[in-house]
């Protein structure tokens, strides 16, 4: 009972917090059983029974904290959105096996193995990475928050789309001044005006080179090498980006030293980039 009785503790809060792990020890015995032990055997195959049966519980209770949204997302709609959102058609296991030779990357690989890159908005991402500079998570989503709703249109019960770039240069730097974001409303504000006018285009971006989309999205106030890269590889597919925060310097620092070139990294590099800083914040800097 004891295996209950702790997750019947813990599950509660790691569904508030939409966070958390519980790792149960079980045993092969549990699976293949052992005829010298059924006592032993059945034990451990309920202990398994009851694990899955909470990954269930624990599902459908994110679901429905989550109004059951992918339950009712019928397989058309999924295919024609999500799959794509999701990059499910993407073959991980062969860009981790083709970085082979690397082994941090590797390393970090095995730990992040469930990593992958949503296919997000381009305009939606260059604006939450912009609010994202010198910030930290909690704000960051209480900012977006607020601009989705000061600006966005309302689909539902406190729920508001992301706005337009034509609302936000409309309204301006004054007018962003409810969302509270400081020092980044200009930039955000550059960018929606650079956007409506077509000096920034990003259907445009999409078609260019690397380097062309880097310095395009650079023409916008307040993006630099960091924001620009984060765009391009989570709003625009570029795979080869490769965004560097301190967490992906202490990488190229501690692994690789100062003569790294990410390039080296070739077409997946963002990807490879994606593990590695997952493995440095989240496993190494947990364990600190």
């Amino acid at each position: 009972d004891g295996a209950y009785h702790c997750c019947r503790c813990a599950l509660p809060s790691m569904i508030h917090k939409k966070q958390g792990n519980i790792i149960i020890i079980s045993s092969v015995c549990g699976v293949y059983g052992s005829s010298c032990d059924a006592p032993y055997s059945s034990t451990k195959a309920a202990l398994i029974d009851r694990t899955f049966g909470c990954c269930r519980w624990l599902w459908n209770a994110i679901l429905a904290d989550e109004q059951e949204f992918f339950a009712a997302t019928g397989e058309e709609e999924f295919n024609a959105v999500w799959r794509r959102y999701f990059d499910l058609d993407r073959d991980y296991g062969e860009i981790i096996g083709s970085f082979a030779y690397d082994e941090h990357i590797s390393r970090a690989a095995e730990s992040g193995g469930g990593i992958r890159i949503f296919r997000q908005d381009p305009w939606e991402t260059l604006v939450s990475f912009i609010i994202s500079q010198n910030n930290n998570i909690p704000r960051i989503k209480k900012i977006i928050a607020a601009l989705c709703e000061l600006l966005g249109e309302r689909t539902g019960e406190g729920v508001y789309c992301f706005p337009a770039a034509k609302a936000i240069a409309e309204a301006g730097v004054e007018g962003l001044a409810p969302i509270r974001s400081g020092f980044r409303a200009k930039y955000i504000v550059d960018a929606a005006l650079k956007t409506r006018d077509g000096t920034v285009d990003p259907e445009a971006i999409k078609n260019c080179s690397s380097p062309e989309a880097l310095e395009r999205l650079k023409q916008i106030k307040g993006v630099g090498d960091k924001v620009a890269n984060c765009v391009l590889l989570f709003g625009y597919g570029f795979y080869n980006a490769f965004p560097v925060d301190v967490w992906v310097k202490r990488v190229i620092s501690g692994y690789y030293g100062d003569g790294f070139d990410p390039a080296s990294l070739g077409e997946y590099a963002g990807i490879a980039q994606q593990y590695l800083f997952y493995y440095e914040r989240n496993v190494l800097g947990a364990s600190k």
